[in-house]
């Protein structure tokens, strides 16, 4: 069986060589992370090309993703670049600060004294360093140290229980949107967001730049877990970014929020991705450790779309060791996912036609043991709603679009091939389905499958015809078009 779960990896000096991203994408990589917090638009423009490049040697369809910054508040400078801070001293936050030292440090967030009370706690460098707000003077944020320990420069900050009014999309971002749009990324990953509106406006952003990148939001403040459902509404999935979320609600509440949040997800047909410190000790070892090997089998079992590398393939000492770890646990603890499928199906209202055939398909693939499911589809929803069920049964999407191939290489359970389609006959679309299946090597004659297929033929959202068929008992038809 194929590895259900996908992996994330992000892109950085240590796996840009043409020849590693090659051998990284053969270890299993199935998208591609590019981080827009470092980098100019013609850096990204490159990279996108070597992503594209690497996917067609490999012969493996890769995504991108577009991570943006964000309105991350960090602190300033230092003059010596860092500083230590010890318990029960005093130590302000100056927005007005130049160049730091012992006593002080600016902001490049200039609204910050404006967002914090006297008794506020700020987290300084994912929570490593405590301070307690005791007083705002103007521009300056008087604190005493209750965590010490180093600082250096352009750390981050966050607010205890959220509540900074920082706007989720920043003059940078919106030209980085425009830059997503430009190399063709296929998914848009959205920093911070609050609220639904923050999605929303990204969309608009991203679809005036002609960009049609699905939208993923970055689940990382307090505010985004209590407006979790509006959020998922009018985004096309999210990322469990645990290590702001973390920061923000306690690290002790951030598994069962990742459980909850992944459910939710998959309810409403969306999209997850788990992130942060996954196979962490792996930028300097060969092997993982043993709990990091549990956090990603528990987040598969959790039912995540993917799991995300961040600085193991970034800038590790293992980016194509790390991949296939990752890829290994995957595969195993997908072995032991529980199956609920006749529970979720019967739970379920349906409402679209299109969507009905997804479930049906999923039903009774499982129930007959068939050994894979072929849908042919335009932009990939009925594959999207097949692979929100646990069924077990590979989901072979065939496409004739190259953008819905990229953009499925993210759905659970779902591997998307190339096929034309450039004619309006059904029975010869089924059969040269039959014959991609067969020429991938996924299945033989004789092998069971399930087929789905809308008509008229080319129709977006018009998934109306459910097959079962034994691969290879029709001769073919007299008319025979090009399999891409």
């Amino acid at each position: 069986m194929p590895r259900h779960t996908k992996i994330v990896a992000t892109l950085g000096p240590a796996s840009t060589d043409p020849h590693v991203l090659e051998r990284m994408v053969h270890a299993g990589i199935d998208v591609v992370r590019m981080n827009f917090s470092h980098g100019k638009a013609e850096d990204h423009v490159k990279r996108a090309e070597a992503i594209r490049d690497a996917s067609m040697r490999a012969r493996r369809p890769v995504g991108i993703l577009a991570d943006l910054q964000g309105p991350k508040i960090r602190v300033g400078r230092f003059k010596e670049g860092k500083v230590t801070l010890t318990r029960d001293a005093s130590f302000i936050l100056d927005a007005n600060c130049q160049e730091g030292d012992a006593t002080r440090v600016g902001l490049d967030y200039k609204d910050l004294p404006r967002d914090v009370r006297p008794g506020d706690v700020l987290l300084l460098d994912d929570g490593l360093i405590k301070l307690d707000v005791e007083r705002i003077f103007g521009s300056e944020i008087h604190t005493r140290v209750r965590t010490g320990g180093e600082l250096s420069n352009n750390k981050g900050i966050n607010r205890q229980g959220g509540g900074l009014s920082a706007p989720a999309l920043t003059a940078k971002d919106m030209d980085d949107i425009r830059t997503a749009a430009a190399i063709g990324a296929d998914f848009l990953a959205v920093s911070f967001p609050k609220t639904a509106a923050d999605m929303y406006m990204a969309r608009q952003l991203m679809r005036a730049a002609g960009g049609k990148a699905l939208l993923i939001a970055k689940i990382e403040r307090t505010e985004a877990v209590d407006n979790l459902a509006e959020i998922l509404e009018a985004s096309d999935g999210i990322m469990v970014a645990r290590g702001d979320l973390a920061v923000e609600v306690g690290d002790a509440a951030v598994p069962a929020l990742q459980k909850k949040m992944i459910r939710a997800a998959r309810e409403r047909n969306k999209l997850t991705i788990t992130a942060t410190q996954m196979m962490e000790s792996m930028i300097k070892s060969p092997v993982p450790t043993r709990a990091e090997v549990s956090d990603v089998a528990n987040a598969v079992l959790d039912g995540t779309d993917a799991v995300m590398l961040s600085a193991e393939t970034a800038s590790g000492n293992f980016p194509v060791e790390v991949v296939e770890a990752m890829s290994r646990v995957c595969l195993e603890a997908e072995k032991s996912a529980e199956v609920t499928l006749d529970r979720d199906v019967l739970n379920r209202v349906f409402t679209q036609i299109d969507q009905s055939i997804a479930m049906a398909a999923i039903w009774t693939a499982y129930h007959l043991k068939v050994k894979a499911i072929a849908s042919l589809t335009q932009t990939g929803s009925t594959a999207l709603w097949m692979s929100r069920l646990n069924g077990g049964v590979p989901i072979y999407a065939l496409t004739p679009e190259t953008g819905s191939r990229n953009q499925m290489t993210l759905f659970r359970e779902v591997y998307p091939l190339l096929m034309s389609q450039t004619h309006q006959d059904r029975d010869l679309m089924l059969w040269e389905a039959e014959q991609v299946l067969l020429d991938q090597g996924v299945v033989e004659r004789g092998d069971l499958i399930v087929l789905t297929i809308g008509e008229p033929i080319g129709s977006t959202g018009g998934t109306n015809t459910l097959k079962i068929v034994k691969v290879g008992e029709h001769p073919p038809p007299t008319q025979v078009t090009t399999l891409v």
